[in-house]
C-alpha cells in the first residue's frame, strides 16, 4: 500500500498547478500539507510546521508513509483549488512572495492565508484602510542606536510622519508617493527590518526601522503599498490596476561593495557600498549610512550612457574592473570577482537600455548637484 500511495502522490504532482509550491511558486515541491491538500517546497514546509498541526500537517512526498485518506485529500484539493479558497480576496497591493524573497515576507504570506485567513475575510486586512499608526524602532541618523519612534501613515495626506515625542511636531514628513520601502534583513542584521528611501532636499535619504513582531512590520510594508496604489488610481484613473502595481515598491536591483576612483586618472580606488535603486546608483562609506556619499542617475543609452568591461587608458585595472559612462564623466569601478562584475554590468546595462518614464525624468530633475551641509559634495562626486 505504501508503495502504491507514493506512486499516486507523484502522479498528482503532474496535475496543473501542483508542480510548483502553492505558496511561493518554487518549482518541484518535495513536501505537502495533507490536511490543507497542497504541495509545497522545503522552505515553506518549515513555516507550515511552525504554525502547528492544528493548522497544517506536513509530510515529505517520498520519505514519509502516506495513508489512503491523506492521498485522497491531496487528490480532492490540490494547489489550484486551494488557491481559490485561501487567496480569494488578496488585495492587489499585497505583494505575493517569490522563492528568493525575505523570510518574513513568505512567512507572513503563509500565516495570512491559513492561520489568520485574511484573504477569506477582508475585514482582517488592517493594511488596506489608508491609515496606520504605531511605534517602530528607528536607527539614528548619526549613530547606530535604535530608538522607539511613533509613525503615522496617512493616505489622505500623502504622508508618513515620525515623531520623537508623541505629542509634538513630527521630526520628519515623508511623501508616500515618493517613498520606496524594501525589506533589509541581510544588511541591517534584523529579520524584521525595513529601509525607507526618499528624496530630501535633492538627495536620497535612508531610514532603517524594525519591529520585533513579524506581522506588524509586514503590515507596515503592505500599508505603504496600498496607500501608494490608491493614490495612483486617483491620479491615473485610465491606467490598468495591473500596471500601477508595478510602481508601488521596487527592491534594489543590486547592492554590494565596489571600488571606485575619483575623476582624475591618478586617483586611487576606494571601497564603497553601492546600491542600485531603479535609475539611481548610490555609493556610501557604510552600508547603513543615512545619506549616500554620491549618486549617479543612469539615463537612457541614446542620451550618452553606457557600461563596459575594463577602464580607460591610464587607469590602473584592479582585476575585475568596469566603466560606467555618463554625459558628465566616466566612472571607473571594480568588483570583488568576475561573477560580481558581470552581474553589475548586466543590471546597469538593463537600466540603460530602458527608455525613461516621465516619473523618472522628474526624479532626475529634482536631484541636485550639491548638498548644503558641511559635508557638501557633488551629486556626481569625485570622492
Amino acid at each position: 500500500m505504501a508503495e502504491r500511495n507514493e506512486k499516486l502522490i507523484m502522479e498528482l504532482l503532474k496535475y496543473p498547478g501542483n508542480s510548483v509550491c502553492a505558496d511561493c511558486d518554487c518549482e518541484n515541491p518535495e513536501w505537502a500539507s495533507y490536511n490543507i491538500g497542497i504541495f509545497i517546497c522545503t522552505r515553506c514546509s518549515g513555516i507550515h510546521r511552525s504554525m502547528g498541526v492544528h493548522i497544517s500537517k506536513v509530510k515529505h512526498l517520498k520519505l514519509d508513509r502516506w495513508e489512503d485518506s491523506q492521498v485522497q485529500r491531496m487528490k480532492e484539493v490540490g494547489n489550484l483549488k486551494a488557491k481559490m479558497k485561501y487567496e480569494e480576496r488578496v488585495p492587489p497591493c499585497y505583494r505575493r512572495p517569490k522563492p528568493n524573497d525575505p523570510q518574513v515576507l513568505i512567512e507572513q504570506w503563509i500565516r495570512a492565508k491559513y492561520q489568520r485567513e485574511e484573504f477569506s475575510h477582508p475585514e482582517k486586512q488592517t493594511y488596506t484602510k489608508g491609515f496606520m499608526q504605531g511605534f517602530l524602532m528607528k536607527r539614528g541618523k548619526e549613530d547606530s542606536r535604535y530608538q522607539l519612534r511613533k509613525f503615522i501613515l496617512s493616505e489622505a495626506d500623502d504622508t508618513l510622519k515620525y515623531f520623537i515625542k508623541e505629542y509634538r511636531e513630527p521630526k520628519a514628513t515623508l511623501r508616500i508617493s515618493e517613498l520606496n520601502v524594501v525589506f533589509a534583513p541581510e544588511k541591517v542584521g534584523i529579520s524584521t527590518s525595513l529601509q525607507f528611501t526618499f528624496l530630501k532636499d535633492g538627495t536620497t535619504r535612508h531610514i532603517y526601522v524594525y519591529h520585533e513582531e513579524p506581522e506588524i512590520i509586514n503590515n507596515w510594508y503592505m500599508a505603504i503599498r496600498c496607500a501608494k496604489l490608491h493614490r495612483l488610481q486617483v491620479a491615473y484613473p485610465s491606467v490598468a490596476e495591473y500596471d500601477l502595481v508595478n510602481y508601488l515598491t521596487q527592491d534594489f536591483a543590486k547592492e554590494g561593495w565596489l571600488w571606485k576612483t575619483g575623476p582624475r586618472l591618478s586617483d586611487g580606488f576606494k571601497k564603497r557600498w553601492f546600491t542600485l535603486d531603479n535609475r539611481k546608483l548610490m555609493y556610501h562609506d557604510d552600508a547603513l549610512d543615512a545619506y549616500p556619499k554620491g549618486e549617479v542617475f543612469i539615463g537612457y543609452a541614446l542620451d550618452g550612457y553606457s557600461v563596459r568591461i575594463g577602464v580607460s587608458a591610464g587607469v590602473k585595472d584592479m582585476g575585475f574592473s568596469f566603466s560606467l559612462t555618463t554625459p558628465e564623466r566616466i566612472y571607473h569601478l571594480s568588483a570583488q570577482s568576475e561573477v560580481d562584475r558581470d552581474q553589475w554590468i548586466e543590471v546597469i546595462d538593463s537600466v540603460i537600455k530602458r527608455q525613461m518614464t516621465p516619473q523618472e525624468s522628474a526624479i532626475s530633475a529634482r536631484l541636485v548637484r550639491k548638498r548644503s551641509n558641511t559635508n557638501s559634495i557633488s551629486l556626481f562626486s569625485p570622492r
